[in-house]
Parts: structure tokens; C-alpha cells; sequence
């Protein structure tokens, strides 16, 4: 008859075995984590149709780094160097923090298309998965569009003022939707944590279900408002 001894063993061998099985079939698994020791991972983006540019730096406080973001009537983009499958990614959370949001901001018209922060992704165009007219849509927009073309995107904001409405369409293009996770000054000054699904949030954003590819995308713009802003981002992380 077994001791009781072996009976403990034998289940925590069992247990082992069944977690490590888990993990092997991805649960609880990282694409990646930046906690911004560097920006050797991310790359400029900036916007040719504006002037200045936003800034972006790593601080320290106590041997902890952040991402810092400051923009003066400006506009430009950090975005990290590896896309990703969101169907086996689905999920995003990051620590982010600012310091003031835009008097004239207002994310249903394009001179209050500015925000303090904004973590967005952005979905790869795949003329495999799409129809006839979308496939020419984009043909014709290769004509003009320098580099690979975007399909579409969901853009995690910090909102200026209090929106009824939870996901807008971006003023500036139909194909972006603007989720509104933080409203006005409420939180200005508070470190906040955010954790979104992305296939979710796609799929009530769009009715549809998104591209397999994509990648993640910083900003902090000020160029249609004229003002300024500071803001901070602690780390970012894509998992499942």
C-alpha cells in the first residue's frame, strides 16, 4: 500500500509535469517586456508634416528608468523594431503617467487630435486575408505611401477631456480608433496600470477580426493643439 510520503511525491510530480505543460502551450508567456534601461529596441518615427519633433529619453530615479516624453507644438512616434502575432499575443498592460493634459484637446475633432500619451498598435496590411476593393484600395495608396502600408490601428489614449463614449473613430482616418482608457485631469499626476486585450478591443472596435501581424507604437503629439505636455511610460509588456 503506498505511504503517504510517496502519495505527496507523486502528486507533486504530477503538479509539475501539469504546469510545465501549461507553460509550454503558452500560458502566462511574454513577447516581450521594455522597462526602458534603453531605446536600442525602438526606433524614431517622425511625422515629415510637422516641424518639430517630439523628445524622448530615458530618466533614472533610485537606479529606476522610465521613458519620458516631452512635446512642444509637436509631433513624433517611438515604435518597437519586432511586429508580433496577436492571435498568439493577445494581450498588452504598461505603467504610464502625466503631467498635464491639452486645454484644446478633444478627440472627436482633428484640431483636438492630440494627446498627452498614447500607446497604439498598429496591423500590418495582408492582401491574403482581405477582399477586392480593399486589395485596390491599397495598391492605390502604395502609389503615394513611401514604405509599408498600415492597415489599420487601435490608439490606447490619454484623453483630454471626458468622452461619453468609451472607442472613437480617429477624425483623421476611419481606419484608426481611438480607445479612451484614461478623461481629463482626473489622474493627472498618478502613475496608472493599464492591461487591454487587444483582440477584443479590435473586434469591438472594428466588428471584425484583425490582421495577424502587428507592432506597438509611443507617442505624445501636440501639433494641432500648439501646446505642450510631459508625460512617462514605466514599462510596457505584450503577453498572453
Amino acid at each position: 500500500m503506498m505511504k503517504k510520503k510517496e502519495q505527496i511525491i507523486i502528486a507533486f510530480v504530477f503538479s509539475f509535469f501539469f504546469l510545465t505543460s501549461l507553460s509550454a502551450q503558452g500560458v502566462g508567456k511574454i513577447f516581450f517586456r521594455e522597462d526602458f534601461r534603453t531605446l536600442e529596441r525602438w526606433e524614431f518615427v517622425e511625422n515629415r508634416e510637422v516641424r518639430k519633433a517630439t523628445l524622448y529619453s530615458i530618466i533614472s530615479d533610485q537606479g529606476h528608468t522610465y521613458l519620458k516624453a516631452e512635446s512642444r507644438s509637436s509631433a513624433s512616434a517611438l515604435r518597437y523594431v519586432k511586429t508580433f502575432n496577436v492571435y498568439e499575443y493577445p494581450r498588452m498592460r504598461w505603467r504610464w503617467k502625466v503631467e498635464n493634459v491639452y486645454e484644446k484637446g478633444d478627440a472627436t475633432k482633428k484640431q483636438g487630435d492630440d494627446y498627452p500619451i498614447r500607446v497604439y498598435v498598429v496591423f500590418r496590411f495582408n492582401p491574403q486575408k482581405v477582399g477586392f476593393l480593399k486589395k485596390l484600395k491599397y495598391k492605390t495608396a502604395g502609389l503615394f505611401y513611401s514604405g509599408e502600408i498600415p492597415d489599420s490601428a487601435l490608439n490606447y489614449i490619454w484623453a483630454n477631456k471626458w468622452h461619453q463614449a468609451n472607442i472613437i473613430k480617429n477624425p483623421y482616418r476611419k481606419e484608426a480608433r481611438m480607445i479612451l482608457l484614461q478623461k481629463g485631469k482626473g489622474n493627472v499626476g498618478l502613475w496608472i496600470d493599464e492591461d487591454v486585450n487587444i483582440l477584443e478591443d479590435y473586434r469591438k472596435a472594428f466588428r471584425e477580426d484583425p490582421p495577424e501581424r502587428a507592432s506597438v507604437v509611443i507617442m505624445n503629439d501636440s501639433d494641432n493643439t500648439g501646446e505642450s505636455s510631459v508625460s512617462y511610460i514605466d514599462f510596457i509588456e505584450i503577453y498572453r
